[in-house]
């Protein structure tokens, strides 16, 4: 029997519920995680939306925790991590999949939205490797991979969250260079539009809109939060070894397109 891809790992992923029923990009990359062997910490500030994820992985036979807590917080991140620990004695893997959307141009938007999407989208991922590297050091590395957005490549009137994801992505490869030499790759995935219920539940986008955004990829197909999912899933497995720092768009093509999303 072949190994499975994430065998003894312990991997932390954040946002790892749901808005709404279905599979988003976090809950896809829990239960891909927990598919390959790896013990998932389900980390959600709405733990109710977590214990949905959980349910998945246990009625699949996989091994997994709830863990409520708000990312953008230093305390919860540090409380994070030495759970973790506490729980399974090392952390091997960090995927930080929390986001918000912000509308809006730089004279339109307010203040504490602005503010807000920062805090959210790039403060988090701040503070959660601040206390996941030395975590994954102790052990000889380990693999962090950012979420990022095809809107940060490709901006189209949400200035506030395209502004957080190129941060994101400055962010992965600034982290990637400095913590290299304890072991530790930091890679960045870049969803194009995908199908997921955060899109839909949020933004009550139509079917129109929707079909608007298949045939926008130049395979003319939808993604959805498993095609995310199985990226991370590659850059967090032992294959992915001799890869750091890389923004790999995962778009069906679409930032090669001229059509709107």
């Amino acid at each position: 029997m072949a190994k499975l891809r994430l065998e003894g790992k312990v991997a932390i992923v954040t946002g790892a519920g749901s808005i709404a029923s279905g599979i988003g990009n976090g809950r896809a990359t829990a239960i891909l995680f927990a598919r390959e062997g790896a013990k998932v910490l389900l980390v959600d500030i709405n733990p109710a939306a977590a214990e949905e994820t959980l349910a998945t992985i246990k009625q699949e036979g996989g091994e997994a925790e709830v863990f409520a807590a708000d990312v953008s917080q230093v305390n919860d991140c540090r409380s994070m991590v030495e759970h973790v620990m506490k729980r399974w004695g090392k952390l091997d893997i960090l995927d930080n999949n929390v986001g918000i959307s912000g509308p809006g141009n730089v004279v339109d938007v307010d203040e504490n939205t602005w503010d807000r999407v920062m805090m959210v989208n790039v403060k988090s991922m701040f503070l959660t490797g601040k206390f996941a590297i030395p975590a994954m050091a102790a052990k000889g590395g380990g693999s962090i991979i950012n979420i990022s957005s095809m809107s940060a490549l490709r901006p189209r009137g949400l200035t506030p969250y395209s502004a957080s994801k190129g941060a994101v992505i400055a962010l992965t490869q600034a982290m990637a260079v400095d913590h290299a030499r304890e072991g530790i790759r930091v890679n960045c995935v870049v969803p194009g539009p995908v199908y997921t219920p955060m899109v839909y539940h949020r933004r009550g986008t139509s079917e129109e809109l929707r079909e608007k955004r298949r045939l926008s990829s130049l395979l003319g197909t939808e993604g959805t939060g498993w095609d995310i999912a199985y990226a991370v899933l590659f850059l967090a497995s032992d294959e992915a070894r001799w890869i750091t720092g890389v923004v790999l768009p995962v778009d069906g093509g679409v930032q090669l397109t001229s059509a709107s999303r």
